[in-house]
Formats: C-alpha cells, structure tokens, sequence
C-alpha cells in the first residue's frame, strides 16, 4: 500500500518526537520505503529530524540519508559527529553512496569522518572513489560486485560467490577475470545453475561485455545504457582490470539532474539552483541572464530610436513589433530545443549540419508563409492599408525564416567547441530574434512605404 504523506501525520509525528510518546507511530515509519522516510524529514524542523534518526534503524537510517534533499542532509550531518556519521551511517552504505556523502562534507570532517570508519575495506574503497571527479564514471561506479576467476571450477565458483554476495545488495551480473583481474566476460545464473559439477568458468562465461573506461564523462554512460537497454555497466581502467560497477539508479541520477540543469539553463537560471536557496545564490544564478536580456532590451530600444522618423510618419507600424518580437523568440527557441534534444540523444552532429539547416529553413518557411497569409488577411480587413499589410506579412516571414536557421545554427556551433548548447534555448536566442527581427521589420517597412 502506498503511503500518504499528509498534515495530520505530521501533526502527530511531531507531538511524538517531541514527547517521546506513541513509539507506535516511530514504529510505523520505521516500515516505511527511505523515500517516504525522506519526504516526511523534508518536512520537519532540524532538530525533530535528529530526533527521528535516533528512532531508525541503522541500516533504514543509511538509506534515508542518501533520499534527503541536499539541504536537508547539510543540516543533519553539520549536527552528528564524525564518529556518528562514519558508525551510524557510512559503515551501512555501499562504497559509492558513503563516498557521494563524503564529498558534501569539508576536509577536515572528511578526514575525521575516515579515520573513525570501522571497516578498513570500505574506507580504502572511499578514499579511492573520491579521487575521481563527480561527472564520471569513477565517481559513479560501486566498488561492490561478484568477479570470478576463468579457472575456477563451478564449486569454488559458488564458494566464493557466496562470500561476496554478503555485502552486496543486488546481484544484476557476475563478472569474468583473469589472473591479473582483466575483464574478459560474464557469467549467466542460468547457466551456473544448469551447469554440470565438474564445469569450469571458462566453459560457462560470455566474452561479449560492454563497458567503460574510469573517466569516462557521466552523459556518454548514460547514452550507452540507454541505447544498449543496460541495468549496469562495468568499470575498467586503462590496462581493463575491473575496478567497480554502475547500477541504472545512478544513470537515472544523472538524466534527472542533467534535466534539470537544462531546464533551468533554457530559463535562463546559470547554476543549478534550488527553491530553498539563500536570497544570494538564488540572485547570483539569476541576475547574469536578465542583465543579458537587458542589454538586448536596450539594442531593441536602440533599433526603434534608429527607425523614430519612420514611425512618425507611419505610427501604425509600432502596432505589430511586439507581435514580431514574439514571433521570432518563439521560433527560435522551438528550433534550438529540437536541435538541443537531437544533442543529447547523439542523434545530431555538427557534420550534418548542411542538412539540418536546409530542413530547418524549410520549415520556418512553411510555417512563416501560413502565419503571414493569416495576418496579411487580418491586416487588409481591419487596418485597409495595403503597406502595412505587406511590411507585416514579408517581415514575418524573414524573422521566422531567421530565427528557425538561428536557432539551429548556435547549438550545433557550441557543441562543437565543448560549450552545453542549452545555453542557445535560453534568452540568447530570444534576445538575438528581437533584435534582428526590428531590423528587418523596420528595413522592410521602410522599402514597402516606398514602393507602396
């Protein structure tokens, strides 16, 4: 049964926590999933989330850790010891969670915090993930995981299977070493356990594996699982002796944080941001943008003071700059996204880029003629001015035909030179469409009065 997280259980909660009253409720939430666990933490007070930590059970309490938003987790951990977080909490996680809560802590408790960890196999492992940068596959990967040797007979195979197994949690695939711990392959759980008794590894591996080298960038492993339809992908180093494992919960990590960073990018948010940020972050993240589009606002004013005499003259053309404004941004952004989307699925390239902008033209062509008929009949029919109609209706055309190409040319251009093309479906692009697309409206007024 799903649990519900609502006011009333909060209520009680607290009253409990602060009471130290209806251990039953305590040990309700103890039953609970460690996402429950961390939503309901999400909701209370610093201290009442110390207060529920004391009430979980070690293992549950690891886990909730790892569940906690960023904040939530900085606040708790600034009030345990290093001794209660390597005992109560390290010592119950796998190396590449204990090594992911490691890395939020500052040096120095970093070190305590190692120093105090029991288990000597697990603090070497940590120390050793934490060498590896964030974004790759050595600070994604696990070093939990079940090897056998090619030489093995099938009963010491088992054998040592089951000691490894201990501390692990999921068993996705058994890997194949060699002597020098090389990956050559891996080993199915069907056929081990079909397999005859007096079998060896070597007669019962795969030698088809995939895997990825340490430093590998974290969305190039996301783009390998996904296209292979993998729930774990081995690590290797550069001679390939296997060093670690990463699990698909990971990879969804990284999609959804890549989302979001491209989302807020595409706002046009600098930094990864949250709701509960400090005034100051929140500013610093926001600011830089909106005085980008500030200064295009004041190009835009710029374009329109150049132009002042012909809107004297013809005062109807200001009715419709908002409209090709609009028009341009909105086109210009729709292609950026699709060619930012083709990007990240490694569907596009810079090498087709010929092709691209001869489809993407045709499109903005297309698109541009349907909305200027609709408005050069709207113009003839409610304004009965035959060079407004035409300024209009050509300018509309030009602006989407400009955006579209402009909004597939600057992605594909800053993936080229390693720049995350997201930036070009932000207020770059929409800024640029404005005022390019004064110019040629105001341009192509300027020629209609003449001519018409």
């Amino acid at each position: 049964m799903q649990f519900e997280l609502t006011k009333e259980f909060i209520s009680e909660l607290q009253e409990c926590l602060n009471s130290n009253l209806k251990a039953d409720l305590l040990n309700e939430v103890n039953q609970l999933h460690p996402a429950d666990i961390a939503d309901i933490c999400d909701e209370l007070e610093t201290e009442e989330v110390v207060l529920l930590y004391q009430c979980l059970d070690d293992e549950v309490a690891a886990d909730v850790l790892i569940e906690l938003e960023e904040d939530v987790r900085e606040k708790l951990l600034r009030t345990l010891s290093p001794k209660e977080i390597a005992e109560n909490f390290i010592d119950n996680m796998d190396s590449d969670d204990a090594a992911d809560i490691m890395a939020e802590l500052s040096d120095d408790k970093k070190d305590q915090v190692i120093s105090a960890i029991t288990d000597a196999d697990l603090a070497s492992d940590i120390v050793d993930l934490l060498h590896y940068p964030e974004d790759s596959a050595g600070g994604l990967m696990a070093k939990e995981l079940i090897r056998v040797r090619i030489n093995w007979t099938l009963i010491q195979c088992l054998r040592e299977m089951r000691k490894q197994a201990e501390d692990i949690e999921d068993v996705y695939t058994i890997y194949v070493v060699d002597k020098e711990n090389k990956l050559i392959g891996t080993l199915s759980l069907k056929q081990l356990l079909l397999a005859p008794s007096g079998a060896t590894v070597k007669d019962l591996y795969f030698d088809e594996v995939r895997s990825v080298k340490a430093y590998e960038e974290a969305d190039e492993i996301a783009s390998i699982m996904e296209k292979y339809d993998l729930v774990v992908l081995p690590v290797v180093d550069e001679l390939n002796r296997l060093i670690g494992r990463i699990t698909i919960d990971d990879i969804v990590d990284v999609i959804k944080e890549e989302a979001e960073k491209d989302y807020q990018m595409a706002s046009g948010i600098s930094e990864s941001v949250d709701s509960t940020d400090s005034v100051r972050v929140l500013t610093r993240a926001r600011l830089p943008w909106l005085l980008i589009g500030l200064l295009g606002g004041i190009f835009g004013a710029l374009v329109i003071n150049q132009y002042e005499d012909t809107l004297q003259i013809y005062p109807e053309m200001a009715l419709f700059i908002p409209l090709i404004a609009a028009m341009g941004g909105n086109v210009g952004v729709q292609s950026s996204a699709i060619i930012v989307q083709g990007l990240a699925n490694n569907s596009l390239g810079f090498d087709n880029l010929f092709q691209r902008l001869g489809k993407e033209l045709l499109v903005a062509l297309v698109n541009g003629l349907v909305c200027s008929m609709l408005i050069l009949i709207y113009t003839m029919i409610y304004k009965d001015n035959n060079a407004l109609a035409g300024t209009v209706s050509v300018a509309l055309v030009l602006v989407i035909a400009f955006a579209g190409l402009f909004g597939t040319f600057v992605p594909l251009m800053l993936d080229k030179y390693k720049i995350d093309p997201a930036l070009a479906t932000g207020p770059f692009i929409t800024t640029m469409n404005d005022i390019v697309g004064l110019f040629i409206y105001f341009g192509i007024g300027h020629l209609m009065y003449i001519w018409l």
